[in-house]
């Protein structure tokens, strides 16, 4: 199957929210999300972006504009965002990532369904 690789983006900033002092850092979740996603969908393209909503990408309008709305909005960091649908805030649950990867044609690894057995 071929399709186009869909960007998966974190938002985040170094300080770790206030509502989220028990959780990993933004940085941290990026890079757990990643390796999992990795894992799931391997040989399936994606881009993985990591934003930093205190200072986002100046060539970047949509990116900017969702970091000052996460911002000003005290929205729970950090928010995953896939394909432009905003699909965690806070602490992220893989099956909704999951669910919403699956609507663009990724499929799991055959692996996976093994794992679980």
């Amino acid at each position: 199957m071929t399709f186009k690789p869909i960007e998966i983006c974190v938002y985040g900033a170094d300080i770790i929210c206030p509502s989220c002092v028990q959780l990993p850092s933004s940085k941290e979740t990026y890079e757990w999300l990643e390796a999992a996603l990795r894992r799931k969908y391997p040989d399936q393209p994606f881009v993985m972006t990591y934003v930093d909503i205190f200072a986002p990408p100046a060539d970047d309008e949509a990116k900017r504009k969702l970091a000052q709305t996460i911002v000003e909005e005290d929205w729970v960091y950090p928010v995953v965002v896939v394909e432009g649908n905003v699909v965690a805030e806070g602490n992220p649950r893989l099956k909704v990532i999951y669910a919403e990867m699956e609507k663009f044609g990724y499929r799991p690894s055959a692996h996976e369904g093994k794992k679980a057995e």
